[in-house]
């Protein structure tokens, strides 16, 4: 049981610093196999609440299913980042503290990182609200190997000065409290105070993105659809199906849950999709693998489900 505790705490602190290694759903699993919760032990250091929580946005794969923001007409449309999500707190328009998204609630402290760059202003002229979150992307050119891995990776770093020396940059992408009537209109005014926005032209060009955010300009309507325990029903991201990498299955581990239940895990000849190195994938289900006639040897059809998780999705006929 140690050695489990010991791997969630460091999937914990990888989680808040923004560098997840397994998924929400693996995690929370694995924690309340063990009873992680209830052992009251945080084992992360530096962790602080966002003024405002950072939800994640739903995601909607066109074809599938009803758009979720159907009937509404004046939306934003901008692009989905893909880097490590950051929130910025200004008092009497000073930056005093930035934190990881974390679990969207709390985050992991790095103020001295941004501190000690300039890639967002340390200081705002403004006459609005003495205190404001401001929330956005530290992204890596998409030129940088694993771009996404290395910009999250620079928020982990333990040296403010290693930390300067990565090619990172911050696109804000929210303010709250709001300051204007609609999203357009605050992206315009953090421009204004030297912010580089969600809005700025050519991001699709200089940094990776995976998918497209569309949101409800008007901050009033979106605030009145409000948000499940997740997300904003206000917003989603829409996102494509990627087409499944090929490869071998070498062999199934099983494995039995607390609850008894028998989980199938296939052992891959290990293949790239996108950045991401995959030698193992989930099977679903005992019933999946009689449903498709699996056998090892066969060649087999991976994704990237939800971004994160392998997952085989069909075997290839010869």
């Amino acid at each position: 049981m140690n050695n489990i505790i010991e791997f969630l705490n460091r999937a914990a602190r990888h989680y808040y610093n923004g560098y997840p290694i397994i998924s929400d759903e693996q995690f929370d699993t694995l924690a309340e196999s063990v009873g992680y919760h209830q052992l009251g032990a945080k084992q992360h250091e530096n962790i602080e609440k966002h003024l405002h929580r950072m939800y994640s946005l739903q995601k909607y794969y066109e074809g599938e299913g009803k758009n979720p923001l159907e009937g509404y007409k004046e939306l934003s449309m901008t692009p989905k980042l893909d880097g490590a999500a950051v929130s910025l707190l200004y008092v009497e328009g000073k930056l005093v503290r930035a934190l990881t998204r974390g679990d969207g609630i709390e985050g992991t402290i790095i103020t001295d990182k941004f501190l000690a760059t300039s890639i967002v202003p340390h200081e705002l002229v403004c006459g609005t609200s003495p205190i404001f979150q401001i929330t956005g992307e530290v992204v890596a050119p998409k030129k940088i190997e694993n771009a996404r891995n290395y910009a999250a990776g620079a928020l982990n770093l333990g040296s403010v000065e290693d930390f300067k020396s990565r090619s990172v940059n911050f696109i804000a992408y929210g303010i709250q409290p709001y300051i204007c009537e609609t999203f357009s209109e605050d992206m315009k005014f953090l421009s204004q105070l030297g912010f580089h926005t969600i809005n700025d032209s050519g991001l699709y060009e200089v940094y990776p993105t995976d998918g497209v955010v569309f949101r409800i300009d008007d901050n009033a309507e979106f605030e009145k659809l409000g948000f499940t325990n997740k997300h904003p029903r206000g917003a989603y991201a829409l996102k494509e199906r990627g087409e499944a990498v090929e490869t071998t299955l070498i062999g199934v581990e099983w494995n039995v849950g607390k609850s008894g239940k028998v989980t199938p895990t296939a052992i891959l000849e290990p293949i790239m999709i996108g950045d991401k190195k995959v030698s193992r994938a989930t099977l679903n289900n005992p019933g999946f693998i009689q449903a498709i006639d699996l056998c090892i040897g066969d060649r087999v059809g991976v994704i990237l489900g939800g971004e994160i998780i392998p997952v085989i999705t069909h075997k290839v006929e010869g």
